[in-house]
């Protein structure tokens, strides 16, 4: 179940160190499954791959943390499963590795070439009972059974040493009890019916069930392995002295200048430093327009550069890259347990020694109570279907003990969860949502009500300034009020800043700089006029300037007109001096409104957080069709997890809408954070689910994905836990063979993969 590790990752891993393994002991998806989890409680993990059919673990280690194989492969052991450094691997391993019978082909391939004569034989010519038949049966079987059974006796083998049991202890007790009992009677001659077709079929049944769900769980990691995939091994790296090299991408440093052709794959995060070109991002962010770049663009690792020519300084590398950052981000949800897990697991710890009482109570009771047993199964044929019972007391002992020890199924418990959780998680990156976790799906179920941040979020957070209004002296016209502002805003980051920096490309030297956080910024300023020169200047947000003494503004009627319009208002001041205000406007994103519409109709309210002063948020609320009951004005970053925790306390359950910039306390409060970000700010979002593309239509998508998923675990645990409540009783009662039960073990593994992989076809609706 796990992704198949490719080397493009590895090649890109730089300073990162990757380490394979070789896992033995491992039958099937939920036995990977573990192995996985066995490693990723060894500190200093990063990822971990485990390959099933290959019987491989590719671990790459935290960046400047010293590898460690010696835990890891203790820590593999303690989950019953060998382990040892890929390198140790022999030639001769390597090739059965990638043999036409390698892992459970061998099974399904001699298993059926043993076992479809032995049923021809039995059922369609009754000769079962023949001595020389049951002789031919015995040479047939016992090399599948020794052979075949490996895999099973050396998975029971090493759970056993571990403390604990698995599928593997149910199929080697069952096969085995089939078998010996053969083995015993032919021996013997007893004259009952012997079971060498039954011992032969459940090994080859059970196998064919793991090879077939080894193909098919891989679909649900196909996402993820295209990911994988998508980093190239090698890169042009251009040298000081102009000539071009291709070198593997590993040996790539920051600040390399690297060529970017025309059809090529960005082989690392990079700068555009010359050229001009359109890339397709659809992999990372799930937006099919390209994306134009030119000087000063970021490229993204495993992107495809379209038509230009560029050339580009690498920015970041290895596990620092955004692909990298997404890649770890969706390893992360695939291994990781929702709390509806929990239940499941906690019977799956119990399950197989239960199940083992029951078969033993089982023989005991068509042993000794036989008639008691028949009169019970005849009872439920007249409900249900006629049932076979072999002649003979040990016989039906033996017989109904294995049917019960087969048909149990720890596997579809341990599989229900992470299945359907890697499979919402890797639809999901398709289209540009990234899931953090199982517990992240829990959360959309409970959802109440969405909190929206405003600016980069609901607004398209590019600013620009609309309107000015001077209050200058005339002596002081000639420096002039843009140049004083922009002078001001130049240090900052803040977008606000940055619109007001645009003003003026003359600028004065500043004195003390400083910025206040969530109000706006002041100092000093080295100019000409005197009074200006002795002055602190602050330019930002009127309550700020208003808490620092400057004259009302309540009044102004620029205020008024402007806010009415949606614009937020800047005041520049010197001291306690009102020197002018500015209007900045950031439109809306189309759609937005419809997304509110849509979160409402599927009952969530819907609320407002936003800086702005409470005309300004109410404008905005409206094009938006939000109740201006619902908004939340004049609001600083800080006390935007108040806001939340105040909803909380209503008793709402907030999912938190951000851009992720100013908003990490926030989204770490709610009840479920969303990140509408960019591919580069992965790695420090606090979010639950992040969107990589800032089209905010993807939000009640990606909320609706996640409830589907959470739906499809339900669903699986619900099966699984009704097939083994259903068919261990069904077994006891003498109403199922060993071989049927063999085929249903199977088939129930399937069905809870198969219902996963319905999510590969999920489609949004509007709603």
């Amino acid at each position: 179940m796990q992704p198949t590790h490719k080397p493009g990752l590895s090649a890109a891993a730089d300073s990162v160190s990757v380490t394979e393994f070789v896992v033995r002991g491992m039958t099937c998806n939920n036995c990977a499954r573990h192995v996985a989890q066995a490693i990723q409680s060894v500190p200093g993990v990063a990822s971990a791959d485990v390959n099933l059919e290959q019987e491989q673990a590719t671990v790459r280690w935290q960046r400047d943390f010293p590898r460690d194989d010696q835990s890891l492969i203790k820590a593999i052991k303690e989950a019953g499963f060998e382990a040892e450094p890929a390198e140790a691997r022999s030639a001769q391993t390597d090739r059965k590795a990638w043999s036409p019978l390698a892992g459970w082909k061998f099974n399904v391939v001699v298993g059926s070439l043993v076992t479809a004569p032995l049923m021809l034989a039995e059922w369609a010519f009754q000769l079962g009972m023949e001595r020389w038949y049951q002789w031919v049966a015995f040479v047939l079987v016992l090399p599948l059974q020794v052979l075949g059974g490996a895999r099973f006796y050396r998975g029971a083998w090493n759970q056993l040493k571990a403390g604990s049991s698995n599928m593997d202890t149910l199929v080697a007790l069952g096969s085995t009890t089939a078998f010996g009992y053969s083995v015993w009677g032919l021996f013997s001659s007893w004259p009952g019916h012997l079971f060498f077709m039954e011992s032969a079929a459940i090994i080859t049944l059970i196998s064919a069930g793991h090879w077939i769900e080894t193909k098919v769980s891989a679909r649900a990691a196909s996402s993820l392995r295209a990911l994988l995939n998508l980093a190239p091994q090698t890169a042009r790296l251009l040298a000081p002295d102009g000539i071009e090299t291709q070198v593997p991408v590993s040996q790539l440093k920051i600040d390399d200048r690297i060529i970017l052709k025309p059809g090529e794959r960005v082989p690392t995060d990079s700068e555009v430093i010359e050229g001009l070109s359109s890339i397709d991002e659809s992999m990372l962010t799930g937006e099919s327009v390209p994306v134009d770049k030119a000087k000063g663009a970021k490229a993204y690792a495993g992107t495809i550069n379209l038509q230009g020519w560029l050339l580009a300084r690498v920015t970041a590398t290895g596990e620092a890259t955004a692909l990298a950052q997404i890649i770890a981000v969706v390893q992360r949800a695939q291994n990781s347990r929702a709390n509806i897990q929990k239940l499941g697991d906690r019977v799956s710890s119990i399950f197989v020694p239960v199940v083992v009482l029951v078969a033993v109570g089982t023989g005991l009771w068509w042993g000794l109570a036989p008639d008691s047993a028949l009169g019970v199964s005849q009872w439920l044929e007249g409900f249900l279907w006629p049932a076979h019972h072999p002649g003979g007391l040990l016989a039906a002992a033996i017989y109904h003990a294995a049917a019960v020890l087969i048909i149990a199924c720890p596997c579809a418990m341990g599989l229900a969860t992470p299945v359907a959780i890697m499979a919402g998680a890797n639809v999901a990156s398709e289209r540009g949502i990234l899931i953090r976790d199982g517990v992240a799906l829990e959360k959309t179920g409970r959802l109440t009500a969405v909190l929206f941040d405003k600016t980069g979020t609901l607004t398209h957070g590019k600013l620009k300034v609309s309107g000015v209004e001077d209050f200058l002296d005339e002596s002081q016209k000639r420096i002039g009020l843009h140049q004083i502002a922009a002078s001001l805003a130049k240090p900052s980051l803040h977008p606000l800043s940055q619109a007001i920096a645009t003003l003026s490309d003359v600028t004065s030297p500043t004195i003390d700089w400083q910025e206040v956080r969530g109000s706006g910024v002041q100092c000093g300023l080295q100019m000409d006029d005197p009074l200006l020169s002795a002055a602190t200047l602050r330019l930002g947000s009127l309550n700020w300037l208003r808490e620092s003494g400057v004259e009302s503004l309540a009044n102004s009627d620029f205020v008024k007109t402007w806010s009415e319009r949606g614009a937020t208002i800047l005041g520049l001041a010197a001291d306690q001096r009102l020197l002018g205000l500015f209007a900045l406007q950031d439109t809306v994103k189309s759609g937005a409104a419809q997304v509110i519409a849509q979160l409402t109709r599927q009952g969530k309210t819907i609320y407002l957080v936003t800086g702005d002063n409470k005309l300004t948020a109410g404008a905005v609320a409206d094009q938006l069709g939000i109740q201006r009951a619902n908004v939340f004005a004049e609001i600083r970053p800080e006390q935007k997890a108040g806001i939340v925790q105040q909803l909380q306390e209503r008793g709402e359950r907030v999912a938190f809408i951000g851009d992720g910039i100013n908003d990490a306390p926030a989204l770490e409060q709610a009840d479920l954070g969303v990140a509408v970000s960019r591919a580069s700010d992965v790695a420090r979002e606090a979010a639950d689910i992040i969107l990589l593309k800032a089209d905010i239509q993807a939000i009640p998508e990606a909320l609706d994905l996640a409830q589907a998923t959470l739906r499809t675990i339900k669903q699986n645990l619900f099966w699984a836990f009704f097939y083994n409540a259903v068919g261990v009783p069904l077994a006891m009662f003498g109403l199922v063979s060993p071989i049927f039960s063999a085929l249903a073990m199977g088939l129930s593994d399937l069905i809870v993969i198969g219902n996963a992989l319905r999510l590969r076809r999920w489609k949004y609706r509007h709603r």
